[in-house]
């Protein structure tokens, strides 16, 4: 390894989206891929869980195993000394926190005035625990282990060379491509009634798309931050939100029209920010 090390420093972001995805779309396949290629529902499949947990080991292993071969000890001081550091603008909680679920509340709200599937989650159930305890559980542990790869090791690199918005768009896409196993897993036992050759485009089109944005969102607010903590809370807000408590329709058209909407504005989002110049680059004072 460490006759390939000045080639890892000098390109430390290509390899680690190589590794990650290497471990990631590698643990998926031998977990799930039987569940995956056979069409299973991934609602009753237990496979597909078990899948995800090992696609989720990804970021966080590449992040550290690189972040212990280029920097050593002091490196991994840094990464969770970001990782404690909490004590920031009320400003940043609020993007953190209520982005994701203002959004997701707003778009489904509005849509439910059609339909009352469009409805979110939580006002379709008399019991809310089952949606609220593991949506806070997911959230935070998701977020962790993600959140130690994209914003521990990527983004602040891509930061030295781009501004926010470019590196939130870099950091979104491949995040996007990332979950596409998962989505097409998702997607196959989704898209009736539906054509496959319509809603598995248009499924992965929109989520990407939403996740760019809200990375593009969550580097503005590193940036401003440098807080790791901050980019964990940020992504559980994402996860509480859009697959638990207030979670859409999941099938079908309405999944699809959902989708679409949500992705858009969150994109609405990010033009306002652009306007307003929110993604000028920016240097923090020690």
């Amino acid at each position: 390894m460490t006759n390939h090390l000045p080639f890892i420093k000098r390109y430390p972001v290509i390899i680690y989206y190589i590794l990650t995805f290497a471990i990631s779309f590698g643990g998926f396949l031998l977990v799930g891929s039987s569940g995956l290629f056979a069409g299973t529902n991934w609602e009753t499949d237990p496979s597909f869980q078990i899948a995800v947990l090992a696609m989720l080991a990804g970021p966080p292993i590449a992040s550290i195993l690189l972040t212990i071969l280029l920097s050593g000890k002091p490196g991994l001081r840094e990464l969770f000394l970001r990782l404690s550091r909490w004590r920031t603008s009320a400003r940043w909680y609020m993007d953190a926190l209520v982005i994701a679920p203002f959004w997701q509340v707003l778009v489904l709200l509005i849509l439910s005035i059609f339909s009352p599937e469009f409805l979110p989650a939580i006002l379709k159930t008399n019991d809310k625990i089952p949606l609220l305890l593991p949506g806070i559980i997911v959230g935070i542990v998701g977020g962790f282990v993600e959140e130690l790869g994209w914003t521990g090791f990527a983004i602040p690199r891509l930061l030295k060379r781009y501004n926010a918005l470019t590196t939130g768009i870099i950091v979104g896409i491949l995040w996007g491509v990332w979950h596409l196993l998962q989505m097409t897993w998702v997607g196959v036992s989704s898209y009736a009634p539906v054509s496959p050759t319509v809603f598995l485009p248009v499924y992965f089109i929109s989520s990407i798309a939403a996740l760019t944005a809200f990375r593009v969102l969550m580097v503005r607010v590193y940036e401003h931050t440098e807080s790791l903590f901050l980019a964990v809370i940020m992504h559980a807000s994402y996860i509480f939100s859009t697959l638990f408590v207030f979670a859409g329709p999941i099938k079908g058209v309405p999944f699809l029209i959902y989708s679409c909407a949500f992705a858009a504005t969150l994109w609405i989002t990010v033009a306002f920010v652009m306007k307003r110049g929110g993604f000028e680059k920016v240097v923090l004072v020690k």
